[in-house]
């Protein structure tokens, strides 16, 4: 559930993103909490909760957990009433940071954030320092032999995708977040797995950091993607891979 990134995507690909099963699900019962609560609980008509619910299904979470989530947004169930906001901060070398919360203690909350940056190389930052450097799209990673460039082309143009970038070792599709739904659907359709599907910020450009400078930031976003009411974070960090698999073990 991290947010995208170079070093977010070739965390995906090791597996080793958001490894504790027990830290998902809490992750994705706010979310879904949230979903219901903004917008209604039914899936058809709300895309986000359809989206946390499908995310949900995916991770293996059990029916009655997520009926239950549903029902604690809509106000069927009890449950705590979660705020949401985003924090911003930056990395060594300059790299920004979105972090997005969800909440029932703001105060707490940010104090605990401003640790985290101090105590791992980084700064907070005032609101608006840095998110103007990213723009909200719809963001798909498909692995490269999933299927070739021009097949992937034609299906993101032919469901009003924007862009289709060369990663490395994946293709990026950015799209519209209204247009995100109908292309990731026409992927899937093709019998193409992605490695990654979400409506997320992403960056304008990256920032790419070596040696000791690429180590920290490394600890800084675990750091932040480990504290307990970080939903997302967003970076424009690149990293190489095989520094990544050092500091990874």
């Amino acid at each position: 559930m991290s947010g995208h990134s170079k070093w977010a995507t070739i965390k995906h690909k090791k597996g080793a993103l958001d490894a504790k099963r027990g830290k998902i699900f809490t992750r994705l019962i706010k979310e879904i909490t949230i979903a219901a609560k903004n917008g209604g609980g039914d899936v058809d008509k709300n895309p986000r909760l359809r989206k946390a619910v499908a995310d949900a299904k995916a991770e293996n979470m059990p029916a009655d957990n997520i009926k239950r989530a549903i029902q604690r947004g809509t106000g069927e169930l009890p449950g705590v009433s979660y705020e949401e906001f985003t924090l911003e901060g930056y990395g060594p070398g300059g790299v920004a940071l979105l972090v997005e919360i969800s909440s029932d203690n703001r105060n707490r909350t940010v104090s605990e954030i401003r640790h985290v940056f101090s105590k791992n190389g980084g700064n907070m930052a005032e609101a608006g320092a840095v998110a103007w450097m990213f723009h909200k799209k719809g963001d798909i990673v498909v692995p490269k032999p999933a299927v070739k460039e021009d097949d992937l082309m034609n299906i993101v143009l032919e469901n009003g995708g924007e862009d289709l970038k060369d990663d490395g070792e994946t293709w990026e599709v950015l799209t519209d977040p209204a247009s995100f739904e109908g292309v990731l659907e026409a992927v899937k359709k093709a019998g193409i797995a992605p490695a990654s599907a979400e409506i997320g910020m992403v960056p304008q450009n990256y920032i790419k950091l070596e040696g000791q400078a690429a180590n920290t930031m490394i600890r800084l976003i675990e750091a932040l993607d480990d504290h307990d009411d970080v939903q997302h974070v967003w970076s424009n960090f690149d990293v190489d891979i095989k520094q990544l698999e050092e500091v990874a073990g």
